[in-house]
């Protein structure tokens, strides 16, 4: 199994392009979005390429490759125009021997773990700042943000195939990688 997880597209229909593009070029099995897909947000300032409308067409066409998780800028009005589920404030999968809790971020975070057991995964974006460590006795991945990165990070995205998760530029390249 190979997945993409991408997060933040933030209505920037140039970056969510590029992470349509990727998603072909790693030939990956789903492409999981962590929410945040058609609005910027009150605190963020207008992405590159920000069109709304354009992300829409470009997410409907590829809906049947799509997983995703509702971001705090995410709302019913959106999914009104979306044909595929985003309202869900999480998932889980089983791999690897643990669980992992994906998510956006807003709610369930380090500050407000959920239910997870030692080993376990908590996956989320939201803070647009990428993440690949041990937090007790979990690990904390977060792909960081595809238009908006923050921190000084690269715009970015994550690739976990044969238990190894890899945050990779939009450029292909490596970043940071973990095994579990």
């Amino acid at each position: 199994m190979k997945l993409m997880f991408a997060s933040d597209i933030h209505g920037s229909e140039r970056f969510c392009r590029r992470t349509l593009e990727l998603y072909q070029e790693e030939k990956a099995d789903k492409l999981i979005l962590l929410g945040d897909l058609l609005y910027h947000g009150p605190r963020n300032d207008l992405p590159e390429g920000y069109n709304p409308k354009g992300v829409i067409a470009l997410l409907n066409e590829a809906r049947e490759h799509l997983l995703c998780v509702r971001g705090n800028c995410d709302a019913e009005v959106d999914q009104m125009v979306l044909n595929f589920p985003i309202l869900a404030d999480y998932m889980t999968i089983y791999e690897a021997g643990c669980m992992w809790f994906i998510t956006h971020g807003h709610i369930h975070n380090l500050e407000n773990l959920p239910p997870l057991k030692p080993g376990d995964l908590l996956i989320h974006g939201h803070t647009h700042i990428q993440a690949m460590e041990p937090a007790g006795q979990i690990i904390y991945i977060n792909p960081g943000s595809v238009s908006i990165p923050k921190a000084g990070n690269a715009h970015s995205y994550m690739i976990y195939e044969n238990r190894e998760f890899t945050i990779k530029d939009l450029e292909g390249n490596p970043i940071r990688g973990l095994t579990i």
